[in-house]
């Protein structure tokens, strides 16, 4: 069977495991050079930060793929309860992890509040790398 999916769209469809594998590769490289430079109390905090953008990034594509389930009529059907207690819960969650932080020190605060943009660093290297195919195919 031949395929005639654009070459762009074939990139794009592999765009959240990417990031994924960003976060996974950045976040440890981020604490590293964090205890290297500021020392155990940032990097401390700034893992914490890591591991809850990890998490919520991860939860924040399943409340995504459920509510489509939900729009399109789709799979099993999900109560809007559920739905709104996890989207609550990433926040508590992070709410929570910046209080126990906080407690550490203001250096961990500091760190915490960093880690939180992991994703947003993910996302700038998956820009870069779908700039890169683009200019490399001549899209």
């Amino acid at each position: 069977m031949v395929s005639h999916e654009h070459p762009a769209e074939a990139a794009y469809a592999g765009a959240l495991p990417r990031i994924r594998s960003f976060m996974l590769g950045l976040g440890p490289a981020f604490v590293i050079l964090a205890w290297w430079r500021l020392g155990w109390r940032t990097a401390l905090g700034l893992a914490g930060g890591c591991v809850i953008a990890y998490g919520n990034f991860h939860w924040l594509e399943r409340a995504v793929e459920e509510l489509g389930d939900r729009i399109v009529g789709g799979g099993k059907a999900q109560s809007s309860r559920g739905m709104v207690a996890r989207f609550l819960l990433r926040y508590i969650w992070m709410a929570a992890g910046g209080y126990v932080i906080l407690t550490v020190s203001r250096a961990s605060l500091y760190g915490f509040l960093a880690g939180l943009f992991l994703p947003v660093a993910a996302i700038a290297c998956e820009a870069a790398y779908e700039a890169y195919l683009a200019w490399a195919r001549g899209l």
